[in-house]
């Protein structure tokens, strides 16, 4: 069961893009997150993005930075993050799951011993931030022969001679990282992104996700006029922040705007 593309062809043919939910496993702590993530099915997410606590997290901004530091301050391990996708996977068997995150926990024991582990826990997809497509050979075939989508990256400083290798590979979605620095802290004006998603929607049949600096349900109804899916994080991660283990309720009012916004628009389509 491929739950990534039957996601997105059900939001296709509802005429909305994805709502995509980003937070960090262990996020204030493990005993938490459960209950976060159900937050996030309950709000309208319809995939949902679970980031691996890492020490170094260059591409994320502050927030996510301190969810990290929050994460991994209470304990949390790559065992447990995988027992969070597993027990996530028989409460939403129909949910897609994707881990996000950096190069150094997923292959500290081996590529074929982290592809399994996904497999085994029902993770549909893997986006690595730090391993580009030359390197592929390092976390690729060993994802692929487990059934796993690998997610890639493409920036505004994607140009056309090296997007052929960012698609040779990837599956499930491209993510379209809308602005060049790093999460959360500035959004890409809009006709930018209107630019690169056509530009993206030329090369390839894979559905188009946007994220980056998306906060409001203003600015997710904007881009998915034209993406196939929006990826919120980091206005996520700030909720969880400022509420601790008590953010379930907040998480879910703050996604039902967003899903709400998402489905006023494919309405007014219809109408």
């Amino acid at each position: 069961m491929d739950r990534l593309a039957t996601r997105f062809a059900a939001c296709k043919a509802r005429g909305r893009a994805a709502l995509i939910t980003f937070v960090t496993a262990g996020d204030p702590d493990v005993a938490a997150t459960p209950a976060i993530l159900d937050a996030l099915v309950a709000g309208g997410a319809d995939i949902i993005e679970l980031g691996m606590p890492f020490t170094d997290p260059m591409a994320d901004g502050p927030a996510i930075e301190l969810a990290n530091l929050r994460s991994l301050g209470s304990g949390t391990k790559t065992k447990d993050i995988f027992t969070l996708a597993a027990d996530f996977r028989a409460r939403h068997p129909d949910v897609p799951l994707v881990l996000m995150g950096y190069a150094n926990p997923m292959l500290v024991r081996g590529s074929d011993w982290f592809a399994d582990q996904c497999k085994t826990a029902g993770v549909d997809g893997v986006i690595c931030v730090d391993i580009p497509p030359e390197e592929d050979a390092e976390i690729g075939p060993a994802l692929r022969a487990a059934g796993v989508h690998l997610v890639r990256l493409a920036t505004p400083t994607t140009d056309a001679a090296r997007l052929p290798a960012v698609l040779d590979g990837a599956s499930g979605f491209l993510y379209h990282v809308s602005v060049a620095g790093v999460t959360g802290k500035q959004q890409a004006a809009q006709a930018n992104i209107e630019i690169a998603v056509e530009k993206l929607k030329a090369a390839t049949d894979l559905p188009i996700a946007v994220g980056f600096g998306v906060r409001s349900p203003d600015q997710a109804a904007a881009i998915g006029r034209i993406a196939d899916g929006v990826v919120v994080g980091s206005a996520i991660v700030d909720i969880i922040g400022s509420h601790g283990d008590a953010a379930g309720p907040f998480v879910q009012e703050f996604i039902a705007s967003l899903s709400g916004a998402l489905t006023s628009f494919s309405r007014e389509t219809a109408a």
